[in-house]
């Protein structure tokens, strides 16, 4: 077993969507030369690493998460050269490269599918998860697409039904079969071989299905009192309890073949996606033991509720059930709508914005941090006429898709295409013009910035062993006030979080003395006495006794 430094235990780890970042030819699409031109930016900003979303070959159907060539670069995004060239220089800034794996599916323009999909008995024939229709024709089983309708693809070539738990063009591999595990490993190492630090795992709880095809019970409709982050609730998929089309058993067996792997290379990590009916357990079950996954996050908070009350019982659930697993902590990605709109509405309180970085640096765990969330960037409003994401073409208009929070980085508030590109083209997605005023440069000139704030906070943040590193114990429930202890080799750090656009006031339990109140930039918050008084969306960071 290779040796492993652990930089990613604690880390900050910068998400970045290729097509939306830096376009460094023109041609309105991000590429690998126009993200290694800004790396410095990513660097200055604190991070430890960056996780790049799939680059490699792809008819684009689902923007790069439809895989067609699992060891080449899509020419759009440039070529291997330019990523080693990309992989050099975060190596020379000092920056650990993670890169999107897309495992559970491929696109239906692999040629292991063209081959799979030709006849019954080709020797890829069962790398797919192939079906016969019942006898009145319809599909094997209940299970459902994520974006909308039936799991179940009629194919006319084998007179059978294919498996798709995304797009109909993402047909799901037969993890049941050895020689998939093989050659997916295979692609895996590829990477590694290259210089990658590590991997971003996309759905990977979805590797294997129930292979006698059982359909899911009924949960009946959502309540909409309490929405589930990982589905709309305009999506069916959310009315079934998702026993056998995912997280079965048996994906932690070959979770344990891919650590193996990344075991035998330096300093390297994964972290897991999760989407499941309890995520949370998934993630205490996918990092327990050391021997799967070095890290996973789920959506737990990446919904709209973030009042005090519902992020304590997150954490209390979740320090309950994680044993030795470790988590990695997202509240925006390139899924979900970005957290000043989520969270802060049409006219997000600058104050929120700071809070809620503040608290994601905070917590035990892994910080993944996705572009843009260091600028405050709301949602952009994405005409229906421009949107690009299936999902949201296919559910518009109660769910708007996913484009909203992948419109290009503005870097130039005067440069007509945000600093995006030179302008010889028109951008992928349209520019987000009510962002222009919080370009990379207009918020460099401005000291009480955004992005200044992000910076003091995530370099003083590695000053503080016990938030990089320590244990959390939580303080009990306030109608206000999220509070905690974080605990490292004998020094305590106090971190308290007012989740409410109201003053505050929490009283401190006698155990818990104050010593100083440490600078992490984000202030509204003062001890008095044996309170700690808080403005609207205060955050207070304290040594204790």
């Amino acid at each position: 077993m290779a040796q492993n430094s652990n930089w990613w235990r604690g880390g900050v780890i910068y998400q970045i969507y290729p097509r939306s970042f830096a376009d460094s030819n023109g041609d309105g699409i991000g590429d690998l030369p126009g993200i290694t031109a800004r790396l410095e930016h990513v660097a200055r900003l604190g991070a430890d690493g960056i996780w790049l979303s799939p680059f490699f070959k792809s008819p684009m159907k689902d923007f790069g998460y439809d895989v067609s060539d699992y060891c080449d670069v899509e020419p759009m995004f440039g070529t291997l050269d330019d990523f080693r060239a990309l992989v050099a220089r975060a190596h020379a800034l000092g920056l650990k490269v993670m890169i999107d794996q897309v495992l559970s599916h491929t696109s239906d323009q692999h040629p292991w599918f063209v081959e799979s999909r030709a006849s019954r008995d080709n020797p890829k024939a069962d790398w797919y998860v192939w079906a016969d229709a019942r006898d009145d024709g319809t599909p094997p089983n209940n299970w459902l697409s994520i974006f909308g309708g039936s799991a179940w693809q009629w194919d006319t070539r084998r007179c059978q039904y294919y498996l798709h738990n995304f797009l109909s063009s993402q047909p799901d591999l037969n993890f049941h079969n050895p020689a998939v595990q093989d050659a997916i490993l295979a692609s895996v190492r590829f990477w590694l071989d290259l210089g990658v630090d590590g991997y971003r795992l996309d759905t990977a709880n979805f590797y294997f299905h129930d292979a006698e095809l059982r359909s899911n019970p009924g949960r009946g409709a959502p309540d909409p009192s309490k929405p589930d982050p990982a589905v709309n609730p305009f999506n069916p998929y959310g009315w079934q309890r998702h026993l056998y089309d995912k997280s079965r058993p048996e994906n932690l067996v070959f979770l344990q073949r891919l650590r193996a792997l990344l075991d035998q290379y330096p300093d390297t990590t994964m972290v897991g996606e999760i989407g499941d009916d309890d995520g949370l357990a998934r993630v205490a079950e996918y990092t327990a033991g050391g021997d799967k996954l070095h890290m996973a996050y789920c959506f737990d908070l990446l919904g709209e509720r973030h009042d005090a009350p519902f992020v304590h019982g997150v954490l209390e659930r979740f320090g309950r059930i994680v044993g030795s697993g470790w988590p990695c902590w997202a509240l925006s990605n390139h899924d979900v709508t970005r957290v000043a709109t989520r969270w802060g509405g049409a006219q997000p309180d600058p104050a929120l914005l700071r809070l809620a970085l503040a608290l994601q640096a905070s917590l035990r765990g892994s910080v993944c941090l996705y572009q843009g969330e260091e600028l405050g960037l709301p949602e952009a409003d994405v005409p229906f006429e421009d949107l690009q994401d299936p999902y949201g073409i296919t559910m518009w208009p109660q769910y708007k898709g996913r484009d909203g929070c992948r419109t290009p980085m503005p870097w130039s508030a005067e440069a007509p295409d945000l600093g995006f590109g030179s302008g010889a083209a028109r951008p992928w997605l349209p520019l987000a013009e009510a962002q222009r005023a919080l370009a990379v440069d207009r918020q460099e000139a401005d000291p009480g910035s955004m992005l200044q704030a992000a910076r003091r906070l995530l370099h003083w943040r590695r000053t503080q062993p016990a938030l990089v590193h320590g244990e959390l114990a939580l303080l009990p429930p306030h109608a206000q006030v999220l509070a905690f202890v974080r605990e490292h080799q004998g020094e305590r750090v106090l971190c308290a979080f007012n989740l409410s656009a109201q003053p505050a006031e929490l009283a401190l339990p006698a155990e818990q003395v104050l010593t100083d109140v440490l600078d992490s930039g984000i202030g509204g918050a003062q001890p008095v006495g044996a309170t700690l008084q808080f403005a609207p969306w205060g955050v207070l960071h304290a040594r204790l006794a």
